[in-house]
């Protein structure tokens, strides 16, 4: 059998695996759903709750080949971070800050995050509340509760999320999110919902996904106990003498800022680093050759929230930017950059104008999309690796 159908063989195999599990599976999920309702019980969930929502649940599989693959720790920085911060985040972000002004000023004299900061993890996580994910919350999480790696973790999300509900908190015809659990607004893991979820708008009820209030004063409480100071900077963008040491990055390799500046550090345009400021570790998300910073106890609270440092970046530009600051200085050691959402669905539309089924034009690539990225190189003699990038909008802009 050649590739192609070894690679087919494989896929109907799984599918037929996911709709219809081996005798085996069944046994085994079946065990597991009997030991999560005693588990439920001790907790104090009522039989009557885990009876109407877990107890028959299926198993999604889909969710397993997740656990490996999440987006922040295997994308580009720049294809990363060109999609999360972008002119139309920037913008919306901005008309958020305007809105919900009131609270926010609110929520800052409680818990001592600034509305910039709370309002970028609220448009990185949801783009402000319009996707909160479409996974079924119950389903993801039993399934990472009975199998594959990290179980006890998943198992104890599964029987908060399950306290939650028998509490009254979260409605269960709204538990749409991530495959890994995350729900709500600003995207919170049940354990966390239940230990810093606050009820803000005062109607009985920490509702992180139909309330912005709760969720965004949530975040901020979030923020608050992990540590956040409110007079200091995340960090800065800098820049590196010639020929400098790289064994010496590391965001957890702290120094003082006179050290970095000793060592031959600036800001990124050139100017001295301040003489006063947290003890800084240098991160270098595309190595020597790309862009650089210097972050401090800042910009580590909110690797609190997500613990990829690209995520991190993401969030604490997007609050420069919506506060009137400007792009990284230095470029992306890439010649072919990534797009924004805008440009993404410029490039669907242009394959749909080609004759792919793609699905919707939502500047989200994905499998679909992908595929019919692949085959449009393929024609245009691109490098065959299914990525939205500059090249490929500029080529098909052209034809």
């Amino acid at each position: 059998m050649n590739m192609n159908g070894c690679r087919f063989a494989a896929s109907i195999a799984l599918v037929l695996c996911m709709v219809v599990p081996g005798a085996a599976l069944a046994d085994e999920f079946s065990t597991c759903l009997t030991r999560l309702r005693g588990d439920a019980l001790k907790r104090g969930v009522s039989a009557a709750t885990f009876d109407a929502h877990a107890a028959r649940l299926q198993p999604d599989l889909s969710v397993l080949a997740l656990l490996d693959a999440q987006p922040e720790f295997v994308t580009p920085i720049w294809d990363y971070l060109s999609t999360l911060v972008d002119e139309e985040r920037v913008s919306d972000g901005q008309a958020m800050l305007e809105r919900w002004n009131a609270v926010l000023r609110q929520i800052e004299a409680r818990y001592g995050v600034d509305p910039a900061t709370v309002v970028a993890i609220w448009g990185v996580e949801s783009d402000y509340g319009r996707s909160l994910g479409k996974r079924p919350l119950l389903v993801s999480l039993v399934t990472l509760s009975c199998m594959g790696r990290r179980q006890a973790f998943f198992r104890d999300e599964f029987l908060t999320l399950l306290t939650l509900i028998d509490d009254g908190h979260v409605k269960p015809e709204r538990l749409t999110g991530s495959w890994a659990g995350a729900f709500g607004q600003t995207q919170f893991m049940p354990s966390a919902y239940m230990r810093v979820a606050v009820d803000f708008d005062g109607d009985g009820r920490r509702d992180l996904v139909d309330s912005a209030p709760d969720a965004l004063a949530s975040t901020a409480n979030f923020m608050r106990e992990g540590g956040w100071d409110s007079g200091a900077p995340w960090g800065y963008e800098v820049k590196l003498p010639a020929g400098f040491d790289v064994s010496l990055a590391g965001r957890r390799k702290k120094r003082s800022l006179a050290t970095w500046a000793a060592r031959g550090l600036s800001l990124a345009d050139g100017s001295p680093l301040p003489t006063v400021g947290p003890d800084s570790g240098l991160l270098l998300p595309a190595g020597a050759a790309g862009a650089a910073f210097l972050v401090g106890r800042n910009f580590d609270v909110v690797c609190g929230y997500n613990p990829a440092e690209s995520y991190a970046l993401a969030i604490v530009h997007l609050a420069d930017r919506l506060r009137g600051g400007k792009a990284f200085v230095a470029p992306w050691p890439t010649d072919d950059p990534g797009l924004s959402r805008a440009e993404r669905r410029e490039v669907q539309q242009a394959l749909i104008n080609r004759g792919y089924d793609i699905g919707a034009v939502d500047g989200a690539i994905g499998e679909r999309t992908r595929e019919a990225i692949k085959a449009e190189q393929v024609a245009l003699g691109l490098t065959v690796d299914g990525r939205a990038g500059r090249k490929l909008l500029t080529v098909l802009r052209g034809r």
